[in-house]
């Protein structure tokens, strides 16, 4: 005999959803949850895979097929749009913006809008729900990940803009995940600026449960973090900016004196205003 599904969980047998970002850590465990639950997914990603179509979401051609191509797939419908693609480049936020920067405005902001949008007269003829992950990081000022947190907070923007207009018929929701060691921080780790150790670690299931659950929901809420203490750090983060900030600060004179990012290039400059270690003279 099968146990019955938690409430939150039971009205998503049987939906058919899109899910971007499919071939990626929260985007792969996320397509198996909602197939385990009964739940209808056809996958967008730039790594094609089974069940994913090939699709990069920068591309206005190819977001216009692949979504075309995930409807015809469900015959149509879609209930579910949730949004996983995204990349965290570092870079030096007071430099001019770089192909970096520009990656992560596309991929992380207008990515997220440009399937969003081809997708909206499937979801409207629905009342479907749009899940749109964020990061805690959009209201968390750390260093190096300038790109990141900004592309994130004009994403909650666009999530709340696309509330505030469709909402009547559309539910979205908006996820806060905290740091969870996955391929997107290849990137500053090979920069030699990771953000490990920075802020609590989540695990992956905290991220993908809470986006189930969002999805699952009666009714779609506004904000969701991941876990009670990225809760607590919506919370202050929003309300309590200049506490935030002081706190970021601290902690980031005390990793400096400890000689965090010391290798990297890309931290000369902090390390320089900081007071500490010096920027090394350039090869002559």
């Amino acid at each position: 005999m099968m146990t019955p599904l938690p409430r939150h969980l039971r009205r998503l047998p049987g939906q058919n959803a899109i899910v971007t970002g499919a071939s990626g850590a929260f985007g792969s465990a996320t397509v198996a949850v909602l197939r385990h639950l009964g739940v209808n997914v056809v996958g967008i990603d730039r790594k094609p895979a089974p069940g994913v179509i090939g699709c990069d979401i920068t591309d206005d051609e190819q977001v216009r097929q692949g979504v075309a191509e995930a409807l015809d797939q469900l015959d149509g419908r879609l209930d579910l749009l949730i949004h996983y693609a995204g990349v965290g480049p570092a870079v030096d936020i007071g430099r001019a913006p770089d192909a970096n920067v520009h990656q992560a405005l596309e991929v992380n902001l207008l990515g997220t809008w440009r399937v969003t949008a081809a997708a909206m007269p499937a979801l409207l003829q629905s009342r479907g729900r749009v899940v749109v992950t964020a990061s805690l990081l959009s209201n968390l000022q750390l260093p190096f990940a300038g790109a990141y947190t900004v592309s994130k907070r004009a994403l909650t923007a666009y999530a709340d803009c696309l509330r505030a207009e469709y909402g009547s018929h559309v539910g979205v929701t908006t996820v806060y995940p905290g740091y969870v060691d996955t391929p997107i921080h290849d990137s500053s780790r090979a920069t030699g600026v990771a953000l490990d150790g920075l802020v609590p670690a989540e695990r992956e299931r905290d991220t993908v449960m809470a986006v189930v659950r969002a999805a699952g929901a009666r009714r779609a809420r506004r904000d969701v973090a991941s876990t009670v203490i990225g809760t607590a750090g919506l919370h202050l983060f929003r309300h309590f900016p200049g506490t935030t900030e002081q706190i970021v600060s601290l902690q980031i004179g005390l990793l400096l004196s400890d000689g965090a990012f010391g290798d990297a290039e890309i931290a000369r400059g902090l390390h320089t205003r900081h007071g500490g270690h010096t920027a090394r003279p350039d090869a002559s």
